[in-house]
């Protein structure tokens, strides 16, 4: 009985030897590789010191559910005696300004709270945020592509849960022209708002084919029902290849702002964003994150295989880092913005083919909608 109580106590030891072999900075390590790898999408400064022989975690993630994962972690390594700093930003937020909705027609979001700071994406009317932080008049903002930026207060409409549970279930309108406006009674010409395609509006009332609605700060104004759709029923589109091409082609010749996501102006991923929103389709942000989604074809694919819709990566050949990409059309043709929305060809011996040199890669979003990084409007909780 000694025997096997001592066999059993060194079997006890070595399981707890194995559990403690990770240290809580490989561990948190570890974490970051896996639910935050790119601080694009995630706040994670977090590190593990110790003082006095006890861990200590300290630092910022966004979410509760980043620090619930940190601790159940530290649990199952081993390490139940630890000291707990880590601060929550979303848990600062007040519960009345959990929520936001962009309430102008496009809205600039910046990658730092400053108005001299670099354009890191574009938000439009009744697109809606998570609130992370406030810096002064900054708040810090997770987007629904879960892209982070700051952006002013002034562009924002905050909501609590309640509101922003109301605001699902209303009867709201999306913008499908390429642009309209809001004025302030039917056929008038006083404007309440510009509006730009994928902008979304409240429904109040019709009068012929002028439909009365509300942006999200409360302005209401009319608006020609030619240039709307009911949103519930729009988000039920199937993929088009088509509606994609046509949003595309409706940009020809806009300009290229770094940043850019929207009709107006559009940066070379801002434009395939644009264009797959169009057709009910939310894709990240950036080329180098859209690379990493869809059906990947490597390299060297011919382009034959291509079909019109798939997104074609370009980039550094000898590292493979991606910082272009377009959208294919047919016949070895692709719309991207390089300086302006403009169409070239794969061809090397086409009279527009251009400096570009082969893709890297691309990927085919048809059929795979759902999957990581593509997410169908309809099916998104922050809109239904």
């Amino acid at each position: 009985m000694r025997m096997k109580s001592f066999i059993l106590a060194v079997a006890v030891a070595m399981t707890c030897f194995v559990a403690m072999a990770v240290t809580p900075v490989e561990t948190l390590k570890e974490l970051k590789e896996r639910i935050a790898p790119d601080k694009r999408t995630a706040i994670w400064d977090v590190n593990a010191t110790q003082q006095g022989g006890k861990w200590v975690l300290s630092g910022t993630v966004g979410t509760k559910a980043q620090k619930q994962a940190i601790l159940a972690a530290m649990t199952k390594s081993g390490y139940g005696n630890y000291t707990d700093k880590i601060t929550v930003l979303e848990d600062r937020i007040p519960q009345n300004r959990k929520w936001a909705l962009v309430k102008l027609s496009i809205a600039t979001l910046r990658t730092e709270p400053k108005h001299s700071a670099e354009i890191a994406t574009q938000g439009i009317m009744g697109a809606p945020v998570k609130v992370l932080e406030k810096r002064d008049d900054w708040y810090r903002v997770q987007m629904a592509d879960d892209y982070i930026a700051y952006v002013p207060e002034s562009s924002l409409a905050f909501k609590n849960d309640v509101q922003m549970k109301n605001w699902r279930k209303a009867k709201r309108y999306i913008v499908t022209a390429y642009d309209s406006r809001l004025v302030t009674e039917p056929h008038g010409d006083e404007t309440v708002s510009d509006l730009v395609m994928g902008n979304i509006v409240e429904f109040k009332s019709t009068q012929g084919n002028w439909y009365k609605v509300a942006t999200p700060d409360g302005r209401t104004g009319w608006v020609d029902g030619a240039d709307i759709a009911e949103l519930s029923q729009w988000s039920q589109q199937g993929f088009s290849a088509a509606q994609i091409e046509k949003t595309a082609r409706r940009m020809m010749g806009s300009s290229y702002l770094w940043g850019g996501t929207s009709t107006k102006v559009t940066d070379c991923s801002g434009l395939s964003k644009v264009a797959y929103l169009s057709n009910g389709i939310i894709l990240q942000r950036d080329a180098s994150q859209q690379a990493l989604t869809g059906k990947i074809m490597k390299k060297g694919t011919d382009w034959r295989q291509y079909e019109t819709g798939d997104l074609l990566f370009f980039g550094n050949e000898k590292t493979g880092r991606v910082t272009h990409v377009g959208i294919y059309l047919r016949d070895g043709k692709y719309i991207h913005c390089s300086g302006q929305v403009k169409i070239n060809s794969l061809i090397p011996t086409a009279s527009d083919y251009p400096y570009l040199y082969s893709p890297l890669s691309a990927s085919r979003i048809k059929g795979m909608v759902g999957t990581k990084g593509i997410k169908a409007l309809k099916d998104h909780p922050w809109y239904f």
